[in-house]
């Protein structure tokens, strides 16, 4: 019996003998190891990467730029909704242990056991805070030990919820996402205040492998990770039958482009970036700094639609251009996969609501095509028409649409595909407050991702008739007035006059209408009434004058060509002029960076700008201004931008402008509280097509912002200053009316009456020497 006792005690005995020397040898490691333990000074002084952050003046995110994308948060703002998903997929018991949770390891340690193979990890919170800061991720048992001890230190010396928080904002979760603030962002494009129940419990599964469960990458995967978040949320019962069963139910939005925020101002972001790496350098991307921009949301969303709208209205009048390639899918029999359908869209990128595709089948009733992400459509009718051409057998072999093209689709207003194509040509809009120069909206082209160029501060064009209005304000300066006569007749200009050869230059319209007033020849943008005014008065002094507006002298050199805008100008150096003639005569400049901040929130640089009515901005005559304020109003009320009466306001002035042979138009037009710059034309300079003028091609861009823009805004008139009189105009070609011109250009009484006043009504034009 003794015997069979000791038999049976022995094994017992020389395992509680190993256990106990295994027990002094982690006391002595523990003993050796834990004085060696990196101090927390990391964690308690928590300080990581928080990139530049770009927002509009309204505090939308429109940029953001660093390696990490990342948003800190506190432990208090984040919903209990994202912190109980957390807990039920990484760590049920977290505010139960102390670091380590041994229930937890015993329990991962059995299952798999009984599993045959390592199925379930024990890893805390805790331990991954201690992993994410101090540690790698290799697989060793020393690591293993190292987590461990510095997961007992930092429960020593941190709060639960700091560690929490530390963890909320540490960890990865893909999509170069850093925490869970910035997740959100990432995944969603909302706050992270703003996520519901299966968002959050999308969120909370990405920690054990953000690759694998990534849901722009693997949307599978990671549907069924987050319904095992949600399963495991209600064994806890943090939710409730219903909300499971909803939440499983709910359709998710994935962001499948990381750069997209919910503000389209990719160019407004890149122009706050440049600015603040030129102040700050390598701490740019680093620091938490955050820039807010003039831009409200409302009016760039306006502008950007508006261009876009304006550039494909450009692009269908011209017609469709065919295929932009193919892709081998194989013979019509054939099943192909989605992998290789996405594998033939790889380089052919959306560009917003125009969706790239791969043609499946088409005859001329009917095309099938695939679209990135899956989904398969069907287009016919109407949804047909604008490539009708191209379906047909005869179209030609490069550009005919058939099994493998590649295209482009889009959506009509009522969610039915149609055909579409990327356009080639290009498009700038800048609006600004002509009183103080805050840019409130900017789009430097139709879109980013494709062409980086920013053609509102970058793009050097002719400016075309849009030019005139500051010829005509420097003939104000010379004793011309809104009535003088000039005329409209043929002229030969000589080499001299050019700077290159002779010139017999001719109306856009090729007519030619006689006499005519300086008010009606800008209206109408007569050619020879402006080349005829720059004879008059010089072309030396107009390119002294236009300084006065921010134009470069050099740009524009001084022959009658610049009477038809032949130099060079950009969109942003528009905008500068014609808020001149908006504000009563203050060159204010615009500007598009109001504050940059540290992550504190304490103010670095501020912009304190200039507004209108400081006198020493004065740059020209306030009765100047007024005068070409009135001409403009009637080239909308009776010239060539007559489409602006739409908007069914009073108070809109502006002037259109087309290049030689249609080559650039623009739209420069204001109401006195906004003023629009609108530009469309190729990169490499080529004809827009026969008719595209600026009142066809440009001024539907800013009529769309404006009605959008200056909705609720009430009508307001520049006031009258002094120093105009009143004088009567001859009928020429209509009735006789009055004009306003400068007191001191009213000619002299005649001897018999006794004063200016006693008067008669007359009607002055000054001498135009050899123009004739």
């Amino acid at each position: 019996m003794l015997t069979r006792f000791r038999w049976i005690t022995y094994p017992f005995l020389v395992l509680a003998g190993l256990a106990l020397i295994g027990l002094a040898l982690l006391v002595i490691v523990v003993t050796l190891a834990y004085p060696q333990l990196p101090s927390l000074e990391v964690l308690t002084d928590y300080q990581p990467k928080i990139p530049l952050r770009v927002y509009t003046a309204d505090g939308y995110l429109i940029g953001e730029f660093g390696e990490e994308r990342r948003a800190l948060v506190r432990i208090q703002d984040v919903p209990d909704v994202m912190k109980q998903a957390i807990l039920a997929a990484e760590d049920e018991r977290f505010y139960q242990h102390s670091g380590v949770d041994t229930i937890g390891v015993l329990r991962a340690v059995y299952a798999n056991f009984t599993s045959g193979g390592k199925q379930q990890g024990a890893s805390t919170i805790t331990m991954q805070v201690a992993r994410n800061f101090f540690l790698s991720s290799e697989k060793k048992f020393s690591r293993k030990v190292y987590e461990a001890l510095l997961a007992f230190k930092i429960e020593r010396n941190l709060s639960k919820n700091d560690i929490l928080q530390l963890y909320i904002n540490q960890i990865y979760l893909g999509q170069r996402a850093y925490g869970f603030a910035a997740a959100a962002q990432s995944y969603y494009g909302k706050p992270l205040q703003d996520i519901d129940l299966a968002e959050a419990a999308m969120l909370a599964g990405l920690p054990k492998a953000p690759s694998h469960f990534n849901p722009v990458v693997n949307p599978k995967r990671a549907k069924l990770r987050q319904l095992y978040v949600l399963r495991r949320m209600r064994e806890l019962h943090f939710i409730d039958d219903a909300q499971f069963a909803q939440a499983q139910k709910e359709d998710l939005r994935i962001k499948r482009d990381i750069n997209e925020f919910a503000v389209k101002a990719d160019y407004v972001a890149e122009m706050a970036r440049q600015m603040v790496y030129e102040r700050f350098q390598g701490e740019t991307y680093t620091r938490g700094l955050r820039v807010v921009t003039t831009i409200l949301k409302a009016d760039q969303e306006a502008a950007y639609a508006s261009l876009r709208r304006g550039v494909l209205d450009y692009d269908k009048r011209h017609g469709y251009r065919g295929a932009s390639g193919y892709a081998d899918i194989g013979a019509p029999e054939a099943t192909v996969s989605d992998e290789t359908l996405e594998e033939a869209l790889q380089e052919e990128p959306d560009s917003d609501d125009l969706r790239a595709a791969v043609i499946l089948a088409a005859d001329t009733k009917q095309v099938r095509a695939y679209r990135r992400g899956g989904e398969t459509v069907q287009i016919s009718g109407e949804g047909l028409k604008f490539a009708q051409r191209m379906l047909d057998e005869k179209a030609p072999a490069n550009k005919r649409l058939r099994r493998g093209a590649l295209i482009y689709i889009q959506q009509d207003s009522k969610g039915q595909w149609q055909i579409a194509q990327l356009p080639e040509v290009e498009a700038a809009f800048v609006a600004a407050n002509p009183v103080d120069g805050a840019i409130h909206a900017l789009v430097g082209g139709f879109d980013f991702n494709r062409n980086k160029f920013n053609h509102v501060t970058q793009a050097w064009r002719q400016p075309g008739s849009s030019f005139k209005p500051f010829i005509y304000s420097a003939s104000l300066e010379k004793g011309f007035t809104p009535a003088s006569i000039i005329e409209d007749e043929p002229l030969i200009v000589s080499a001299a006059e050019t700077g290159s050869q002779e010139w017999a230059p001719k109306n856009y319209d090729g007519k030619f209408d006689g006499p005519m007033s300086l008010r009606a020849g800008l209206a109408k943008s007569k050619n020879l009434i402006s080349i005829r005014l720059l004879q008059s008065i010089g072309p030396q002094y107009a390119q002294d004058y236009i300084t006065r507006f921010g134009f470069d002298p050099d740009k524009h050199p001084p022959y009658l060509t610049m009477a038809l805008g032949s130099g060079s100008v950009t969109p942003w150096q528009q905008l500068s002029g014609y808020m001149v003639f908006a504000n009563g005569g203050y060159r204010i400049r615009p500007y598009i960076v109001q504050q940059v901040l540290d992550d504190a929130g304490n103010i670095l640089a501020e912009v304190q700008p200039a507004e209108a009515g400081d006198e020493s901005l004065r740059v020209i005559d306030p009765r100047n201004a007024y005068l070409m304020d009135s001409m403009m109003h009637d080239v909308v009320r009776r010239g060539t931008a007559t489409r602006a009466l739409q908007l069914k306001r009073g108070d809109l002035a502006g002037k259109t402008g087309t290049t030689n042979d249609f080559v650039d138009a623009w739209f420069c037009g204001y109401q006195p509280t906004l003023v629009g710059v609108a530009w469309i034309g190729f990169d490499q300079p080529k004809k827009l097509g026969n008719g595209e003028t600026g009142g066809v091609a440009a001024l539907p861009i800013w009529i769309s912002y404006m009605e959008k823009a200056l909705k609720g805004v009430p009508e307001t008139f520049m006031p009258k200053p002094d120093g105009l009189v009143s004088i009567m105009t001859p009928a020429n070609g209509g009735a006789p009316g009055s004009e306003l011109i400068y007191k001191e250009n009213l000619p002299p009484p005649p001897p018999e009456s006794g004063g200016p006043e006693d008067a008669p009504p007359l009607f002055y034009t000054p001498p135009l020497g050899t123009s004739g």
